[in-house]
């Protein structure tokens, strides 16, 4: 499996997207920044899409995804949870502010959205995916994705601490976040997010509940944060005795 992050941070600027991320340039997950990182041509290699939850900087790029199939007579496949559905019929693809793309052509509508729930185990071409509840303001599904060779990944999406799917899981690849540096451990808790010691203290679970660790890969940061948050997870490395990296825009990740 080959890993491309598209997007690693929580806010857009000249140097950074929006979460979002590529498995075999065919499954993306998360919608922060697909059409601002991708050329069309791999835009429309794009077979299916896992959205984690409905917050804009994981769904902003479906519309003008949606689009550029549109005016190729293609279908994208979005898999998501019932409020993501609500939201983007609601506030986005409902014929006000985009055309409504779940629905229209009604021939073939050009977003085959299906509603998953957490725990449910289901196929995307050549990929097991399961899914789990992750802990954020909103429902929020995170994802393991197994490819045909065993290999996975899973990404919790946005998060807190108090995860209770450590045991279901066994990843290659374990994607999380880390919004913030310590120092904004309040908000963090208040917001379902993680910081520097609260990754180490779900990173501590993981490790008693499956007894290793996976490599770990850090997305929706906060750039103004970035250096900051570099050297305290540095330290939450060295107390682990585990390499943790911070995810950048163009990355790759063979897994």
């Amino acid at each position: 499996m080959i890993v491309k992050i598209l997007g690693a941070h929580n806010c857009e600027t000249q140097g950074t997207r929006l979460t979002s991320f590529l498995i075999d340039n065919i499954l993306a997950i998360d919608a922060g920044s697909l059409t601002s990182s991708l050329p069309l041509s791999e835009q429309l290699k794009i077979e299916a899409l896992l959205i984690t939850h409905q917050h804009y900087d994981h769904i902003r790029d479906i519309p003008s995804l949606a689009m550029n199939f549109n005016l190729h007579e293609k279908t994208i496949h979005v898999y998501s949870s019932q409020a993501v559905h609500e939201i983007l019929a609601e506030c986005l693809l409902n014929g006000r502010v985009y055309p409504k793309f779940m629905s229209e052509p009604e021939e073939n509508p050009t977003i085959n959205f299906t509603t998953v729930d957490a725990y449910q185990t289901f196929d995307i071409g050549g990929y097991s995916v399961l899914t789990a509840l992750s802990n954020h303001s909103v429902t929020t599904l995170g994802y393991q994705i197994t490819s045909e060779d065993g290999k996975s990944v899973f990404y919790t999406g946005d998060t807190g601490v108090d995860l209770e799917y450590w045991q279901h899981i066994s990843p290659d690849l374990l994607i999380t976040e880390v919004i913030a540096s310590n120092r904004y451990e309040g908000f963090a808790r208040e917001k379902g997010h993680l910081t520097p010691s609260l990754l180490e203290h779900e990173l501590k679970s993981f490790r008693e509940s499956n007894n290793y660790l996976p490599r770990v890969t850090l997305i929706h940061i906060y750039p103004d944060l970035e250096e900051e948050i570099r050297d305290e997870i540095d330290k939450v490395s060295r107390s682990l005795d585990h390499p943790i990296d911070l995810a950048y825009e163009g990355m790759q990740i063979e897994v």
